[in-house]
């Protein structure tokens, strides 16, 4: 004898259904909301990581830099202005001569630790021509300097970091550096910093945050047209303020979120000694 079953009736299933699309339409939502934030997230994971690493380039060769040369423009063909009497907050460059940290800081062999320059001078041995620098290896400091792309040939002295005041360099091999000639009324003194090359960094028009590099180590030079490189793009702000032997620097910039072209801002500031 067979035995009857119970099916669903047709409300029963309209129920289930609408009841199935509401649960769907709940899912949908939060799947989509979810990739929403992980869209907006991952944009400024990368506007902030983008900004610190501008930062630290920008840190790395600040760390180098000689006090009396630090200045700012107020665009790059615009007047210098050295950092400590700079009195417009709207300064949108920032340039300095970098003394030459890569074969200051390098060493002969593990043998022979001399360094590219020892920054010391022997006053005894020394004159216009010739400084008498004890412990360094200056076909090092050569070497790397020419590799970095520079020439030792257009460096530049600086025995006061507090005068900005330096002095061409034609050449150096061993111990001696050879000078294009000082004039008999400066005041050689026992240190000393050999320098390269200036640095500059500015917002161009473009947004982008440009770094000039390898031009005259010389306080105040003008700014090349064609030794540069971009650290940043879409940059919104560049500030920074030099008070008491420390930087303060600032750095904002925008990150696209997606294709609709919907933009994220991120701001980092950091502080360098």
């Amino acid at each position: 004898m067979s035995q009857k079953r119970h099916a669903f009736t047709m409300l029963e299933l309209l129920f289930v259904i609408v009841i199935l699309g509401i649960v769907s339409s709940i899912g949908a939502e939060i799947i989509a909301q979810t990739y929403e934030n992980y869209i907006i997230q991952r944009a400024q994971y990368k506007a902030n990581i983008k900004t610190e690493l501008a930062l630290n380039q920008i840190a790395n060769r600040l760390r180098y830099a000689i006090p009396s040369t630090i200045g700012a423009r107020k665009t790059a063909g615009s007047t210098y202005v050295p950092l400590d009497v700079v009195t417009d907050p709207d300064m949108n460059v920032l340039q300095w001569v970098g003394y030459d940290g890569d074969s200051f800081e390098a060493i002969t062999s593990d043998t022979n630790r001399r360094p590219g320059w020892s920054g010391f001078c022997d006053l005894n041995a020394s004159d216009s021509t010739a400084i008498a620098t004890p412990g360094s290896n200056l076909d090092l400091a050569s070497t790397i300097i020419s590799n970095l792309g520079g020439d030792i040939q257009n460096a530049q002295l600086y025995f006061s970091e507090s005068a900005g005041v330096s002095y061409p360099v034609s050449g150096g091999t061993g111990e001696t550096i050879t000078m294009d000639g000082i004039p008999s009324n400066t005041m050689i003194s026992e240190r000393y910093r050999l320098a390269w090359s200036s640095y500059a960094v500015e917002v161009d028009p473009n947004q982008d945050l440009i770094l000039h590099y390898n031009f005259a180590p010389k306080s105040g030079a003008s700014l090349p047209d064609n030794t540069n490189s971009i650290l940043l793009r879409n940059v919104t702000n560049f500030r920074f303020k030099y008070s008491g032997g420390a930087f303060r620097i600032k750095i904002c910039k925008e990150e696209q979120i997606g294709a609709d072209g919907e933009m994220i801002h991120a701001c980092k500031e950091k502080v360098v000694f």
